[in-house]
């Protein structure tokens, strides 16, 4: 084995340094054109304003890492005319402290209608037909239609969607920075690899690590071992590591609220002649996958690529196992997962700024399952990796 066991998550722990180049974070000046962008957006789609509620979108376009409760935090942004954020009179203070851009405050009162406060601005505006952030949830989308009998409302994911699957270089960089950070975690993790090493101290070190690096928490970390490789998502329980078993590590953290999400596979000593002959059609799948990434193809144009190779070599077809039972990757960004997707419907072309995984996991039921998972940006002359792909089964960081 290169590379796998041999130390303890002790001795990594302490090897890692804080990350010494960080990237910039998103500057008002880019945040304003995102709002420029919403509205030209807005206006193609046939409306008069956008609601962008808290959430992800919300720290997109205002820069407030706000998350989603009963109480309603949303931005309105008309197609002329300054952005309101509409929020709870007793969140102001801790509001204006996280907001990016200039915006005039509508406030409620606990015993008052937030709708209402939506509608009635609407209505101020001559506003007719309202645009809905996709990931606002129906509870208040429901409240506004009965508020505002009147107002139309339409999807808002021509201009929530458009504006965000086009990263920026400060994006990129945002992005490169936890990628390249999470590897380096993913790297140290299969040093402290032992026989019976539990999941849950893999999962322990890992957080440790992206922490001490710099990275938040890890958002996400998956460990399985021999059986639980062959599932997706894994399985309940905290597996010991046994000689021959086949480790399956999937994880990321985040940088400035963008992700990283990377995957490796590899086996804790010798790989059987079945463990290397579908890690190698695994390794060609996403290869494949990487190749037919180009400016103006579909995005489906990718999944398919990928599933080409595997139905060559029997696996199949279409999502039958032994084979591919997902799609072959996501978009990424301050959202693990979000559009566009690379998957058989999805026509989206592709295009410079977009980012994607690239994981055409194979699995073998009742055996074991192999995902390689590194991710891609698009430029106008192809795909760019953010992180060299896995050079093979028994030396996973060569």
């Amino acid at each position: 084995m290169t590379g796998i066991g041999g130390s303890s998550a002790a001795a990594q722990l302490a090897a890692i340094t804080r990350w010494t180049d960080p990237a910039a974070p998103i500057g008002v000046d880019e945040r304003l054109r995102r709002i420029e962008q919403a509205r030209r957006l807005t206006r193609d789609s046939g409306a008069d304003a956008l609601i962008i509620g808290a959430g992800t979108s919300l720290r997109y376009f205002a820069g407030v890492p706000w998350g989603a409760t009963e109480r309603l935090v949303a931005l309105l942004i008309p197609v002329t005319g300054d952005p309101i954020l509409i929020a709870p009179y007793f969140e102001l203070g801790s509001l204006e402290a996280e907001l990016q851009i200039p915006v005039e405050f509508r406030l409620w009162q606990e015993d008052k209608s937030p709708t209402a406060l939506v509608a009635d601005t609407c209505r101020a505006w001559g506003a007719g037909t309202l645009a809905i952030d996709p990931a606002l949830p129906f509870l208040f989308v429901d409240r506004i239609a009965k508020d505002a009998p009147g107002l139309t409302l339409i999807s808002g994911a021509a201009a929530v969607d458009g504006s965000r699957m086009h990263k920026s270089p400060a994006e990129i960089a945002l992005m490169q920075q936890a990628k390249s950070m999470t590897l380096e975690i993913h790297r140290r993790a299969a040093l402290t690899l032992r026989d019976g090493i539990r999941a849950s101290e893999v999962i322990r070190f890992i957080d440790e690590a992206h922490r001490k690096i710099g990275g938040s928490p890890s958002t996400f970390c998956m460990v399985q071992f021999g059986h639980g490789t062959a599932f997706p998502h894994g399985v309940p329980g905290d597996p010991e590591l046994r000689e021959g078993d086949m480790v399956l590590i999937d994880t990321g953290t985040t940088v400035q609220g963008y992700h990283s999400d990377i995957t490796r596979s590899y086996v804790f000593g010798k790989p059987n002649d079945e463990q290397r002959r579908i890690w190698d059609l695994e390794k060609a799948a996403q290869a494949a996958a990487f190749t037919a990434a180009q400016p103006g193809h579909p995005c489906e144009s990718v999944d398919q690529a990928a599933r080409d190779v595997l139905e060559a070599s029997g696996l199949g077809p279409d999502y039958t196992l032994p084979g591919l039972p997902h799609r072959t990757g996501h978009g990424i960004g301050l959202s693990i997962h979000e559009p566009a997707y690379l998957v058989r419907g999805d026509t989206t072309p592709l295009a410079a700024g977009m980012c994607f995984s690239n994981e055409p996991m194979i699995v073998i039921p009742d055996r074991f399952g192999i995902r390689l998972e590194d991710h891609f940006y698009m430029t106008d002359s192809g795909p760019v990796w953010f992180t060299q792909p896995q050079v093979a089964i028994d030396a996973p960081f060569a």
